[in-house]
């Protein structure tokens, strides 16, 4: 009697043990498809989303092109030229103030100059030489400022303009 109660005893633990292992195997299982699945969810909308990003930027930069495709168009003619130059410069003045509120029009003239001097090298080698000034005379004609605007606080848009306190 007392062998079949170790049996008895011995088959309800293997019986427990072996419903507990197909239990946990089934619902492992289930979790692993439950996470695939989440995951496959993730992967296709980061790919949208990528897509999405890649034309919206693809859209900026044929917009800035057109933008300065616009502007060299509207320079070649003089008259409508000098009003486009000026209508220009005064929107990036405008995007300038609004960043540096308590700057004046002196002040964003020494940053656009201590910025264009930085570039002018650039800019220089891009012309044509039959048409390139010199970069002396260039650099003459940008405004003469007490103080030279730091280009970190310029690409920074400091509201102090630039000078020390």
């Amino acid at each position: 009697m007392i062998r079949i109660l170790k049996f008895m005893r011995t088959t309800a633990f293997l019986v427990v043990l072996c419903v507990s292992l197909a239990t946990t195997a089934v619902s492992m299982g289930i979790w692993a498809i439950s996470l695939t699945a989440q995951v496959t969810t993730m992967t296709a909308s980061a790919a949208a989303a990528a897509i999405a990003n890649r034309k919206a930027i693809a859209a900026a930069v044929l917009r800035t092109k057109a933008k300065a495709r616009l502007r060299r168009a509207l320079v070649v003619v003089p008259v409508a030229g000098i009003a486009a130059a000026v209508v220009f410069e005064r929107e990036d003045y405008l995007e300038w103030k609004e960043d540096n509120p308590d700057g004046d029009l002196e002040t964003y003239g020494c940053e656009v100059g201590a910025v264009s001097a930085e570039v002018v090298d650039d800019v220089l080698q891009d012309l044509p030489e039959k048409v390139r000034p010199s970069r002396d005379w260039l650099l003459s004609r940008m405004p003469d400022c007490d103080e030279p605007v730091p280009v970190a606080q310029t690409v920074l848009g400091s509201s102090d303009g630039g000078r020390d306190p």
